[in-house]
Protein backbone atom coordinates (compact mmCIF):
# COMPACT_ATOMS: atom_id res chain seq x y z
CA UNK A 1 0.00 0.00 0.00
CA UNK A 2 2.80 2.44 1.18
CA UNK A 3 4.47 1.97 -2.43
CA UNK A 4 1.16 2.29 -4.58
CA UNK A 5 0.57 5.46 -1.83
CA UNK A 6 3.59 6.96 -2.84
CA UNK A 7 3.98 6.17 -6.67
CA UNK A 8 0.35 8.06 -7.13
CA UNK A 9 0.87 10.91 -4.76
CA UNK A 10 4.16 11.90 -6.97
CA UNK A 11 2.19 11.60 -10.32
CA UNK A 12 -0.16 14.25 -9.18
CA UNK A 13 0.06 17.98 -9.83
CA UNK A 14 -3.19 19.36 -8.19
CA UNK A 15 -3.66 18.93 -4.25
CA UNK A 16 -7.52 19.41 -2.95
CA UNK A 17 -6.94 19.50 0.34
CA UNK A 18 -9.55 19.90 3.42
CA UNK A 19 -8.45 21.55 6.00
CA UNK A 20 -10.42 21.60 9.65
CA UNK A 21 -9.38 18.24 10.65
CA UNK A 22 -7.15 17.48 7.76
CA UNK A 23 -4.39 20.01 8.48
CA UNK A 24 -5.34 21.43 11.44
CA UNK A 25 -7.94 21.07 14.43
CA UNK A 26 -9.78 24.75 15.63
CA UNK A 27 -6.18 26.86 15.75
CA UNK A 28 -3.79 23.89 16.14
CA UNK A 29 -2.04 23.18 13.23
CA UNK A 30 -0.76 19.51 13.17
CA UNK A 31 2.82 19.05 13.33
CA UNK A 32 3.28 17.78 9.95
CA UNK A 33 1.43 20.43 7.94
CA UNK A 34 4.04 22.51 7.24
CA UNK A 35 6.79 20.09 5.87
CA UNK A 36 3.72 18.42 3.94
CA UNK A 37 2.74 21.22 1.99
CA UNK A 38 6.82 22.68 1.11
CA UNK A 39 7.43 18.93 0.18
CA UNK A 40 3.92 19.18 -2.18
CA UNK A 41 6.05 22.56 -3.98
CA UNK A 42 8.96 20.61 -4.11
CA UNK A 43 7.57 18.17 -6.55
CA UNK A 44 6.07 21.04 -8.48
CA UNK A 45 2.42 20.46 -7.14
CA UNK A 46 -0.27 22.58 -5.94
CA UNK A 47 -1.86 22.50 -3.18
CA UNK A 48 -5.77 23.86 -2.95
CA UNK A 49 -7.59 24.54 0.00
CA UNK A 50 -11.12 23.20 0.07
CA UNK A 51 -13.88 23.79 1.94
CA UNK A 52 -17.37 22.75 2.75
CA UNK A 53 -17.12 25.53 5.96
CA UNK A 54 -19.00 28.80 4.63
CA UNK A 55 -18.63 30.75 7.93
CA UNK A 56 -16.16 32.13 6.64
CA UNK A 57 -15.10 34.22 3.60
CA UNK A 58 -12.15 33.48 1.91
CA UNK A 59 -10.42 36.10 3.17
CA UNK A 60 -10.98 35.37 6.43
CA UNK A 61 -9.30 31.72 5.55
CA UNK A 62 -6.31 33.20 3.77
CA UNK A 63 -5.63 35.31 7.39
CA UNK A 64 -6.38 32.15 9.33
CA UNK A 65 -3.73 30.18 7.58
CA UNK A 66 -1.62 32.56 8.23
CA UNK A 67 -1.96 32.64 11.78
CA UNK A 68 -1.35 29.20 11.87
CA UNK A 69 2.16 29.61 9.61
CA UNK A 70 0.99 28.88 6.24
CA UNK A 71 1.02 31.43 3.47
CA UNK A 72 -1.48 31.43 0.48
CA UNK A 73 -3.37 33.82 -1.36
CA UNK A 74 -7.44 33.70 -2.12
CA UNK A 75 -6.38 32.13 -5.52
CA UNK A 76 -5.19 29.33 -3.41
CA UNK A 77 -8.83 28.72 -2.12
CA UNK A 78 -12.20 27.23 -3.32
CA UNK A 79 -15.23 26.93 -0.67
CA UNK A 80 -18.98 26.07 -0.45
CA UNK A 81 -19.54 29.55 -1.00
CA UNK A 82 -18.12 30.06 -3.96
CA UNK A 83 -19.49 27.19 -5.66
CA UNK A 84 -22.74 27.84 -4.35
CA UNK A 85 -22.30 31.12 -6.07
CA UNK A 86 -21.50 30.02 -9.54
CA UNK A 87 -24.67 27.43 -8.81
CA UNK A 88 -27.02 30.45 -8.06
CA UNK A 89 -25.51 32.30 -10.92
CA UNK A 90 -26.25 29.57 -13.52
CA UNK A 91 -29.49 27.90 -12.42
CA UNK A 92 -31.40 30.60 -10.33
CA UNK A 93 -33.38 33.34 -11.79
CA UNK A 94 -35.50 34.23 -8.87
CA UNK A 95 -35.93 37.52 -6.91
CA UNK A 96 -34.57 37.05 -3.84
CA UNK A 97 -32.42 35.26 -1.63
CA UNK A 98 -32.75 34.52 2.24
CA UNK A 99 -29.24 33.62 3.28
CA UNK A 100 -29.10 31.81 6.79
CA UNK A 101 -25.40 32.00 7.49
CA UNK A 102 -23.09 34.75 9.20
CA UNK A 103 -22.72 37.83 8.12
CA UNK A 104 -19.50 37.40 5.66
CA UNK A 105 -21.01 34.44 4.30
CA UNK A 106 -23.61 37.04 3.13
CA UNK A 107 -21.46 39.77 2.15
CA UNK A 108 -19.46 37.43 -0.47
CA UNK A 109 -23.22 36.55 -2.08
CA UNK A 110 -23.83 39.84 -2.45
CA UNK A 111 -20.42 40.90 -3.98
CA UNK A 112 -20.96 38.47 -6.38
CA UNK A 113 -24.24 40.00 -7.28
CA UNK A 114 -27.09 38.03 -5.91
CA UNK A 115 -30.14 39.39 -4.30
CA UNK A 116 -29.25 38.32 -0.94
CA UNK A 117 -31.62 39.53 1.66
CA UNK A 118 -31.45 40.05 5.10
CA UNK A 119 -35.34 39.28 6.59
CA UNK A 120 -38.50 37.78 4.66
CA UNK A 121 -39.34 40.35 2.44
CA UNK A 122 -42.18 39.19 -0.32
CA UNK A 123 -39.40 38.33 -2.80
CA UNK A 124 -37.60 36.30 -1.10
CA UNK A 125 -37.76 32.92 -3.04
CA UNK A 126 -35.06 31.13 -2.10
CA UNK A 127 -33.38 29.88 1.24
CA UNK A 128 -29.75 29.31 0.67
CA UNK A 129 -28.59 28.01 3.88
CA UNK A 130 -24.86 27.71 5.11
CA UNK A 131 -22.38 26.78 8.66
CA UNK A 132 -23.62 29.80 10.30
CA UNK A 133 -21.91 30.69 13.32
CA UNK A 134 -23.93 33.23 14.38
CA UNK A 135 -26.98 31.44 14.32
CA UNK A 136 -30.13 32.78 16.41
CA UNK A 137 -33.88 31.08 17.33
CA UNK A 138 -35.21 33.28 15.07
CA UNK A 139 -33.11 32.69 11.52
CA UNK A 140 -34.62 28.91 12.32
CA UNK A 141 -38.22 30.79 12.70
CA UNK A 142 -37.60 32.59 9.59
CA UNK A 143 -36.09 29.36 7.55
CA UNK A 144 -39.50 27.22 8.65
CA UNK A 145 -41.46 30.08 7.61
CA UNK A 146 -39.88 30.17 3.98
CA UNK A 147 -40.30 25.89 3.59
CA UNK A 148 -43.63 26.25 4.84
CA UNK A 149 -43.98 28.86 1.46
CA UNK A 150 -42.54 26.31 -0.63
CA UNK A 151 -39.44 28.31 -2.43
CA UNK A 152 -36.67 26.96 -3.51
CA UNK A 153 -33.97 25.40 -1.02
CA UNK A 154 -30.63 24.82 -1.15
CA UNK A 155 -27.57 24.03 1.31
CA UNK A 156 -23.54 24.47 0.82
CA UNK A 157 -22.94 21.48 2.60
CA UNK A 158 -24.26 18.22 4.93
CA UNK A 159 -21.43 18.12 7.15
CA UNK A 160 -23.50 16.98 10.52
CA UNK A 161 -20.32 18.39 12.91
CA UNK A 162 -17.79 20.58 12.40
CA UNK A 163 -14.27 19.34 14.21
CA UNK A 164 -12.82 21.30 17.26
CA UNK A 165 -10.04 20.87 19.86
CA UNK A 166 -12.69 19.66 22.42
CA UNK A 167 -14.64 17.41 19.93
CA UNK A 168 -17.47 18.43 18.02
CA UNK A 169 -19.72 21.32 17.28
CA UNK A 170 -23.24 21.35 14.74
CA UNK A 171 -22.79 21.89 10.86
CA UNK A 172 -25.23 22.85 8.53
CA UNK A 173 -26.07 19.02 8.28
CA UNK A 174 -27.42 19.31 12.17
CA UNK A 175 -29.23 22.42 11.09
CA UNK A 176 -31.22 20.47 7.71
CA UNK A 177 -31.89 17.60 9.90
CA UNK A 178 -33.67 19.92 12.80
CA UNK A 179 -35.39 21.97 9.79
CA UNK A 180 -36.60 18.64 8.35
CA UNK A 181 -38.27 17.68 11.86
CA UNK A 182 -40.35 21.25 12.00
CA UNK A 183 -40.96 21.46 8.13
CA UNK A 184 -40.64 18.02 6.28
CA UNK A 185 -38.17 18.91 3.68
CA UNK A 186 -34.24 18.73 2.68
CA UNK A 187 -32.23 20.75 0.44
CA UNK A 188 -30.68 20.03 -2.41
CA UNK A 189 -26.66 20.52 -1.64
CA UNK A 190 -24.20 22.58 -3.66
CA UNK A 191 -21.27 21.65 -2.02
CA UNK A 192 -19.42 18.73 -1.03
CA UNK A 193 -19.96 15.28 -1.91
CA UNK A 194 -21.32 16.98 -5.11
CA UNK A 195 -18.33 16.48 -8.04
CA UNK A 196 -18.53 20.16 -8.69
CA UNK A 197 -16.48 21.54 -6.14
CA UNK A 198 -13.81 19.43 -7.26
CA UNK A 199 -14.42 19.69 -11.06
CA UNK A 200 -14.47 23.26 -10.83
CA UNK A 201 -11.19 23.11 -9.13
CA UNK A 202 -9.27 21.13 -11.94
CA UNK A 203 -10.87 23.51 -14.71
CA UNK A 204 -9.83 26.10 -12.78
CA UNK A 205 -6.43 25.12 -12.38
CA UNK A 206 -5.77 23.50 -15.49
CA UNK A 207 -5.38 19.87 -14.44
CA UNK A 208 -6.73 16.48 -15.50
CA UNK A 209 -8.42 13.89 -13.30
CA UNK A 210 -5.44 11.83 -13.59
CA UNK A 211 -3.17 15.07 -12.11
CA UNK A 212 -5.51 15.61 -9.20
CA UNK A 213 -6.11 14.04 -5.98
CA UNK A 214 -8.68 15.11 -2.81
CA UNK A 215 -7.40 14.27 0.70
CA UNK A 216 -10.03 15.03 3.55
CA UNK A 217 -11.41 13.74 7.08
CA UNK A 218 -14.92 12.73 6.07
CA UNK A 219 -16.28 9.61 3.72
CA UNK A 220 -19.20 11.01 3.16
CA UNK A 221 -18.38 14.34 2.12
CA UNK A 222 -14.81 14.57 1.02
CA UNK A 223 -14.11 11.63 -0.32
CA UNK A 224 -17.77 11.29 -2.42
CA UNK A 225 -16.80 14.26 -3.84
CA UNK A 226 -13.66 13.21 -5.41
CA UNK A 227 -14.70 9.64 -6.19
CA UNK A 228 -17.95 11.28 -8.17
CA UNK A 229 -15.68 13.22 -9.54
CA UNK A 230 -13.42 10.24 -10.58
CA UNK A 231 -10.15 10.90 -9.15
CA UNK A 232 -7.53 9.38 -6.53
CA UNK A 233 -8.50 10.15 -2.50
CA UNK A 234 -7.24 9.42 0.07
CA UNK A 235 -8.97 9.19 3.67
CA UNK A 236 -7.19 10.57 6.67
CA UNK A 237 -7.98 9.74 10.39
CA UNK A 238 -6.85 13.13 11.69
CA UNK A 239 -10.19 14.43 12.09
CA UNK A 240 -13.54 13.21 12.17
CA UNK A 241 -13.39 9.48 10.04
CA UNK A 242 -12.28 6.43 11.81
CA UNK A 243 -11.08 3.10 10.76
CA UNK A 244 -14.48 1.61 11.67
CA UNK A 245 -16.45 4.27 9.63
CA UNK A 246 -14.40 2.62 6.51
CA UNK A 247 -15.59 -0.95 7.03
CA UNK A 248 -19.25 0.41 6.98
CA UNK A 249 -19.25 3.01 3.89
CA UNK A 250 -20.02 2.16 0.97
CA UNK A 251 -17.65 5.07 -0.21
CA UNK A 252 -14.45 3.85 -0.38
CA UNK A 253 -11.19 5.66 -1.20
CA UNK A 254 -7.88 5.22 -3.31
CA UNK A 255 -5.82 5.25 -0.26
CA UNK A 256 -5.61 5.62 3.75
CA UNK A 257 -3.44 7.19 6.40
CA UNK A 258 -3.66 8.28 9.86
CA UNK A 259 -2.37 11.99 8.77
CA UNK A 260 -1.02 13.51 6.39
CA UNK A 261 2.65 12.70 8.33
CA UNK A 262 2.20 10.06 6.31
CA UNK A 263 1.31 11.51 2.87
CA UNK A 264 4.81 13.42 3.77
CA UNK A 265 6.49 9.92 4.09
CA UNK A 266 5.22 8.84 1.06
CA UNK A 267 6.62 11.89 -0.72
CA UNK A 268 9.59 12.01 0.64
CA UNK A 269 11.12 9.03 2.13
CA UNK A 270 13.60 11.32 3.94
CA UNK A 271 10.92 12.34 6.75
CA UNK A 272 10.28 8.89 7.65
CA UNK A 273 10.54 8.04 11.45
Amino acid sequence: MRKKLSTALRQKKLYLLDMDGTLYLGDRLFEDTLPFLHALKDHGARPVYLTNNSSRSTEAYVDKLARLGIRASAEDFFTSTDAACAWLKHRYGGNGIYALGTASFRTQLAAEGLPVRDSLTDDVDCLLLGYDTELTYQKLVDACKLLKRGVLYLATNPDLVCPTEFGYVPDCGSLTQALEHATGRMPTVIGKPQPQMALLAMDKYGCTKEETILVGDRLYTDIACGVSAGIDTVLVFSGEARPEDLLKSKVKPAFTAAGVGELLEALDPAHRP
